[in-house]
C-alpha cells in the first residue's frame, strides 16, 4: 500500500463545462415544432417549455434545472413528464429521430450532477410514473414504475411485513428508477446487498423507442446474458428505465441500535471484526462518523448523545444497528457486546448508549441520516463519495485536510470542514468538504486531481454509490483501466449509436 504521506504530483485543472464539448456538436435544440409534436404525444399540463405560443417561463422549469445542492445549473428549455411507458417511448423515438439529448430526471437528489441538462437535452422527469404495478406478499416480489418515491413503496410494503432493501437519507423524494439507475447503496446494504442482487427486472426505453421488456418476478432466471445488469448504475445513458422489479425482504421483527465512542479510529476494524463475530446474523448495519462530522450534528440541533466528560477522550463513533425475529434475544446479544467492549482489558470505546425505545432508536439514526442536511446549513459541500480499505478512513479525511491547509484554503474565510461518515461494512467513505463562503476554482483545484489520486494509490474507486454524473467522467481512469474504459465505451455505442441517452455523463 502506498503512504498517504506521499507528494501528489500537481495536474492542470480540468474544466468541466459543457462549452465545445463534443458529446453535444451532434445535438439539435429543441424546436417549436418539436414542442408542438410532444404536445400531441402527452397531455397539456406535461409538457413545459420555454419555447412556443403556450410557453412558460424559466423560472416554471428552474426546479429541474438545478440539482438540491445548488452545484449544479441545467440549460434545458423543455420538461416532458410522461405518465406511462408508451408515452416515453415515442418521446424517444421523436428525440432518436431527431437527434434531440434526453437527460433523465427522479427526484433529482443526486450529488454529482448526473440528471441535469447540461447543454440542450429536453429534461425526461419520471415523477408522474408513481404506479406500483404489483406486489406479491409471499415472494416479497414488487413491481413498480420508475417514478415511484423510495419511501412511498416502503410505506406500501410495510403492512405486509416487508420492507425495501434500501434506505437513503434522500427516501422521501429519490426514485427507485433513480435508486436503480445510479445502483444506491444506502444505509443497510451490509445485511440486503446491492441492487445488482435484490433487482430482478426492469423494463426499459432503449435509445431508439424500443421497450425492452425484461420485468422478470423470477429469482432464478440462468438463460444467456442477464440484461438487465448493464442499466443497474448506467445512470441513463443506455436508456430510460421505467418499471422495476425488486425483491423485499421481510421485516423485522426486532430493531436496536447502539452508538458506540473510540477514543481512537484504529480502534474502529477490531472493533467491526468483534461486533460482527458476536452479532452474526442479525448485524444489520455499522455506521462511521467521525468527531467533526457529531459536533456538526449536535450545533444543528441534535440531540446530544453523550456528556462533555465523555467527549473529551472520544475521537470518532460508530452507529451499530441489528435486524432480528427475537427482541429478548437481539437485546441480550448487543447489551453482552457492550458489556463486553466497556469491561475488556483494552478496550476499544470510551462508552455507549443502547435505545431502549422506539424515540431513542429513531433520535440515534436521526443524527447519522441528518448529517446530509446540518452539511448544507453550514455552507456549500464538496462531496466526494469513494470506496477505500476501512484502515485507510480516517488518515484520507487527514490528507485532504492537509492539502488545503498547504493551499492555505483551511479557515473560515474558505473551507471550515473536513469531514468523514460512511458505511464501514462495505468501505464507502462520504468526504465532506465544506466552503463557508460558496463554491470557489481554487478550493476545486486545490481538491481534485489531488483526492483522487489518493483513492488510486490505495487501490479504492472514486465514486462508491451515487455514480459519475458529469462530475466524475474526466476521474474515470482513476479507477478503471483503459480496457475497461474502452469496452464501456463499446456498449454505448451499441446501445444509444446516436449518443442522445445523457450525453456528457458517466463516460469521459
Amino acid at each position: 500500500m502506498l503512504s498517504l504521506c506521499r507528494v501528489v504530483r500537481p495536474l492542470a485543472f480540468r474544466a468541466r463545462r459543457c462549452a465545445h464539448n463534443p458529446a453535444f456538436s451532434h445535438l439539435n435544440t429543441v424546436t417549436e415544432e418539436d414542442v408542438a409534436h410532444f404536445s400531441n404525444i402527452l397531455a397539456p399540463s406535461s409538457v413545459f417549455s420555454t419555447i412556443g405560443s403556450n410557453s412558460v417561463s424559466s423560472n416554471d422549469i428552474a426546479t429541474y434545472n438545478v440539482d438540491w445542492m445548488g452545484k449544479y445549473y441545467g440549460k434545458a428549455t423543455t420538461v416532458l413528464r410522461p405518465r406511462s411507458t408508451a408515452e416515453v417511448s415515442e418521446i424517444v423515438k421523436w428525440c432518436a429521430k431527431r437527434k434531440i439529448g434526453i437527460v433523465p430526471q427522479g427526484g433529482n437528489t443526486g450529488l454529482v450532477g448526473g440528471s441535469i441538462s447540461l447543454d440542450k437535452e429536453i429534461v425526461l422527469s419520471l415523477g408522474a410514473m408513481s404506479k406500483v404495478r404489483s406486489f406479491d406478499p409471499v415472494s416479497g416480489i414488487l413491481v413498480a414504475d420508475a417514478g415511484c418515491i423510495l419511501q412511498s413503496l416502503s410505506e406500501y410494503v410495510a403492512p405486509h411485513n416487508h420492507i425495501m432493501p434500501l434506505d437513503l437519507g434522500a427516501k422521501g423524494s429519490c426514485q427507485i428508477g433513480g435508486n436503480v439507475s445510479t445502483n444506491a447503496g444506502g444505509l443497510r446494504l451490509l445485511r440486503y446487498g446491492t441492487l445488482h442482487g435484490t433487482v430482478l427486472g426492469l423494463e426499459v426505453v432503449l435509445p431508439d423507442g424500443t421497450i425492452l421488456d425484461q420485468l422478470s418476478t423470477l429469482r432464478k432466471d440462468n438463460t444467456g446474458y442477464d440484461m438487465k445488469q448493464l442499466f443497474i448504475g448506467a445512470e441513463g445513458t443506455l436508456g430510460v428505465v421505467t418499471g422495476v422489479s425488486i425483491l423485499t425482504p421481510p421485516a423485522p421483527q426486532a430493531s436496536h441500535n447502539v452508538m458506540l465512542a473510540l477514543p481512537r479510529y484504529d480502534n474502529v476494524l477490531p472493533l467491526f471484526q468483534t461486533v460482527r463475530r458476536q452479532l452474526g446474523e442479525i448485524l444489520s448495519s455499522f455506521e462511521y462518523i467521525d468527531r467533526t462530522a457529531y459536533d456538526m450534528a449536535i450545533d444543528h440541533g441534535h440531540s446530544r448523545i453523550f456528556n462533555e466528560e465523555e467527549l473529551k477522550s472520544t475521537q470518532c463513533f460508530v452507529l451499530v444497528e441489528t435486524s432480528g425475529s427475537n427482541k429478548e434475544h437481539d437485546e441480550q446479544k448487543l447489551t453482552e457486546l457492550l458489556e463486553s467492549l466497556l469491561t475488556a482489558a483494552k478496550p476499544l470505546i470510551v462508552t455507549g448508549t443502547l435505545s431502549q425505545s422506539a424515540a431513542q432508536f429513531a433520535s440515534l439514526w436521526a443524527l447519522r441520516e441528518g448529517l446530509t442536511e446540518a452539511v448544507q446549513k453550514e455552507g456549500k459541500p464538496y462531496k466526494y463519495d469513494i470506496s477505500v480499505p476501512i484502515a485507510d478512513f480516517q488518515r484520507v479525511v487527514d490528507v485532504l485536510r492537509d492539502q488545503l491547509k498547504s493551499r492555505g484554503l483551511y479557515g473560515d474565510h474558505a473551507v471550515s470542514k473536513v469531514m468523514g461518515y460512511g458505511h464501514v461494512g462495505d468501505g464507502n467513505l462520504h468526504i465532506n468538504v465544506i466552503a463557508k463562503h460558496g463554491y470557489a476554482p481554487e478550493i476545486e483545484q486545490a481538491l481534485e486531481p489531488f483526492i483522487y489520486e489518493v483513492v488510486a494509490s490505495l487501490n479504492g474507486s472514486v465514486s462508491a454509490e451515487h455514480g459519475l454524473g458529469s462530475m466524475k467522467p474526466h476521474a474515470l481512469h482513476y479507477s478503471k483501466s483503459n480496457v475497461s474504459i474502452d469496452w464501456m465505451r463499446k456498449i454505448k455505442g451499441t446501445f444509444d449509436p446516436l449518443n442522445i441517452m445523457n450525453p456528457g455523463k458517466v463516460l469521459p
